[in-house]
């Protein structure tokens, strides 16, 4: 049986569990996981699960500032959720995403992330919601809409309950893709 996922802020990974998860994220995204992507997964709490063959699936959840109906929420923002591609379809990725739920649920207003055609049956299984409304972010010249990003994003309500889909969803800005 595999373990319940460890959940460890990033500081308290070593360099070497910092090159594995790496490794494994550019394993999973096809080598198309960006700097930019690694840095957006970073200091937060990070899931894992290890089995014989070392680190075998991951998600993270970080802080980020979401404003909706006038209001910043604290949210708890989904990041680099991937698994092994030889454990993949195992439960695993529903495991990591149990324990990051559990976090979302009792330390912050709101879960987002941000998921493609391969997760979304994933998240939407779990209970995620398609943000069905518009997405805009806080960019240094001010708010900029996101259209491209619309349809693309979940929700999970936690502490303030579920977003009313009338109200846009502003995201804080950080570089390379926002969501």
């Amino acid at each position: 049986m595999t373990p319940r996922p460890r959940l460890v802020h990033t500081a308290e990974l070593t360099p070497a569990e910092l090159r594995e998860l790496r490794a494994l994220l550019d394993d999973a995204f096809d080598g198309a996981f960006a700097d930019e992507d690694w840095d957006h997964g970073l200091g937060g709490l990070h899931a894992l699960v290890r089995d014989d063959a070392g680190l075998v699936a991951h998600g993270s959840v970080v802080l980020r500032r979401t404003r909706h109906r006038g209001r910043w929420l604290r949210t708890g923002y989904v990041e680099a959720v991937a698994v092994r591609a030889d454990a993949r379809r195992t439960g695993l990725g529903g495991r990591v995403m149990a324990e990051l739920e559990r976090v979302i649920g009792r330390a912050y207003d709101l879960g987002v992330l941000s998921a493609g055609d391969a997760g979304a049956r994933l998240y939407a299984a779990r209970g995620w919601r398609r943000w069905p409304g518009q997405v805009h972010a806080l960019s240094p010249e001010g708010i900029v809409r996101l259209p491209e990003e619309e349809g693309g994003l979940y929700v999970w309500p936690a502490l303030a309950g579920p977003p009313d889909p009338a109200g846009e969803l502003v995201l804080d800005w950080r570089d390379g893709d926002v969501t």
